[in-house]
């Protein structure tokens, strides 16, 4: 049987998680959280075999949970599940320790599969995934793209802003404040070089940061 943690701030998202693992003769749920902070309290006490998490959280971005949770329980794969598509965060995702990536609108049979794959031990990438991959390290062998140099906020506040997200959304989004969000505005923006959000917009674009 294996056990899933399931980490998601939306009720809604967690049922259907838990349903479709319940129809599933060799999965269970072994325990649902909401924020970053219940999923790492969770993952601490054990007896889960795999965490499917999402990335945004109310109180968390998850990679960094990702990141920490590499450190505190290295042995537990970790199944990024988000609404975000694959060419936005899977592969910082990757990179930064997640066994697999899955868009929340993949289908029922594949989000099992991938359970599955990542439950023995293996990696779970998607084709899509697999050729952002490729796609990525082509670019890393020529030159570094500026956005790889972000933290996980920066990067957060950039493909926002691409979105269209207006300051005020951003800080809910990223439950922080306008403030704060503006100091990682600014730090972007001076780390790439960029004069203004016009420039941050356009990169994140033509580099296909957003759908």
């Amino acid at each position: 049987m294996i056990r899933v943690l399931v980490v998601d701030d939306h009720a809604l998202i967690r049922k259907g998680m838990k349903q479709i693992l319940e129809d599933t003769r060799d999965m269970q749920v072994s325990g649902e959280a909401e924020t970053g902070t219940q999923a790492l309290k969770m993952a601490r006490k054990g007896g889960h075999d795999l965490m499917l998490l999402d990335i945004t959280l109310p109180d968390r971005n998850g990679i960094d949970i990702l990141k920490q949770l590499r450190v505190e329980c290295p042995n537990l794969p970790i199944l990024i599940l988000s609404m975000h598509p694959e060419d936005q965060y899977a592969v910082r995702a990757i990179r930064a320790g997640a066994a697999g990536y899955l868009n929340k609108q993949s289908a029922p049979s594949q989000l099992v599969t991938a359970i599955r794959q990542v439950a023995s031990g293996k990696k779970y990438i998607s084709s899509i995934l697999a050729e952002q991959l490729a796609n990525d390290l082509a670019k890393d062998q020529q030159q570094e793209a500026s956005h790889h140099i972000l933290s996980n906020r920066e990067y957060q506040t950039l493909c926002l802003m691409a979105a269209g997200k207006s300051l005020s959304e951003m800080a809910d989004i990223m439950s922080l404040s306008a403030k704060t969000v503006s100091v990682y505005r600014a730090r972007m923006l001076e780390k790439m070089k960029l004069k203004n959000n016009a420039e941050a917009v356009r990169y994140a674009i033509n580099n296909h940061l957003i759908e």
